[in-house]
């Protein structure tokens, strides 16, 4: 009797033991097959990228390059709601160029997805150019340079992953330094008409230095560039200032076409011609010159980025601060 009941307190260990063993093991090999995923989580999406100050490839994870673009875009010195918005509006504008992301090649550069001419693409700085460049800076050489590139980081990491979304896809993020009060629609000063950039009032811009500027060209030199570029323009030999009439301007104001002697010309022509800050002008004479009074910085399409930061310091959030310039996009965490 006690050899059978030993026999049955063997075999109920064995049966509640061996399970126990085998399922542990089971649960280890699983926590090892998980943890590559895990990693693979943290990151990343990587970007390839032409630096067009030395002519180098660049191969960075999207977080690394995004920090250099907010770096390089907005100033260090805004509040960091803005810098957020700044970065997720980057890392959109990076990911909607990846062919991953369903982003074509760039006739431009058809071997890289990404360049660090502003001109074409994002403007990007590196760590250590931003750093050294901060040290020179008399308003920020008396703060802590490594403290300055923290902030950047907290905005490109606090919003990691968070992308623009409309309708399910990614946008075309556009940003511009200052709008002068409103945005522009995007068909005003681009082609395309997008139903998320629309004109919006920027009514936070005060602290801008751009809300008004003033162009001065004279009147032999504004004639010459304009025949520099336009041969066969006629103009009058009195005052400049009658060869010039603003026929229309668009919803938000800036200059949509203007009559220049015997031709139409847009706002945008003039602007890029002269390099003005905006096509949002006034021109009158004055002596032998004419004076353009500018709003704005930029083409003034989506976020501004002095409103976004004046948003900021009245205590909209970056959320808010994007959905307001973005209009009926989505933020969504893409990695």
């Amino acid at each position: 009797m006690r050899k059978i009941g030993l026999m049955i307190l063997a075999l109920f260990l064995i049966v509640m033991i061996i399970p126990f063993f085998i399922i542990s093991s089971c649960e280890a090999i699983n926590q090892r097959d998980d943890e590559p995923d895990v990693i693979e989580e943290k990151d990343q999406v990587y970007v390839t990228v032409l630096n067009t100050e030395d002519n180098t490839t660049m191969e960075l994870t999207t977080d690394e390059y995004i920090k250099g673009v907010v770096a390089a875009e907005m100033p260090v010195n805004f509040e960091l709601e803005a810098l957020k918005a700044q970065a997720v509006a980057a890392r959109t504008y990076t990911l909607n160029r990846l062919e991953e992301f369903g982003g074509k090649p760039d006739d431009v550069h058809p071997q890289y997805e990404l360049c660090t001419d502003y001109r074409h693409c994002q403007a990007w700085i590196s760590k250590d150019d931003r750093l050294v460049a901060w040290s020179k800076n008399t308003e920020l050489s008396a703060l802590n340079s490594i403290e300055l590139w923290s902030k950047i980081e907290e905005a490109v990491d606090s919003t990691k992953g968070e992308s623009l979304i409309y309708n399910g896809e990614l946008i075309d993020p556009l940003f511009h330094s200052s709008s002068g009060g409103v945005t522009e629609n995007s068909e005003d000063y681009f082609s395309a008409s997008l139903p998320y950039l629309r004109s919006v009032s920027s009514e936070y811009e005060t602290n801008s230095p751009y809300i008004s500027t003033n162009f001065d060209i004279s009147e032999d030199d504004f004639e010459k560039t304009l025949k520099n570029k336009y041969p066969d323009i006629v103009l009058k030999k009195n005052k400049m200032i009658d060869n010039l009439e603003i026929i229309s301007r668009t919803k938000s104001g800036r200059v949509d076409e203007i009559r220049v002697g015997n031709k139409t010309l847009t706002g945008r022509e003039i602007r890029e011609l002269l390099n003005l800050r905006s096509n949002n002008f006034t021109i009158k004479q004055d002596g032998n010159k004419l004076v353009f009074t500018v709003n704005g910085n930029g083409h003034g399409v989506g976020l501004s980025q002095y409103g976004a930061n004046g948003m900021a310091e009245a205590g909209f959030d970056y959320v808010e601060i994007l959905k307001h310039y973005y209009t009926g996009v989505e933020l969504k965490k893409v990695y």
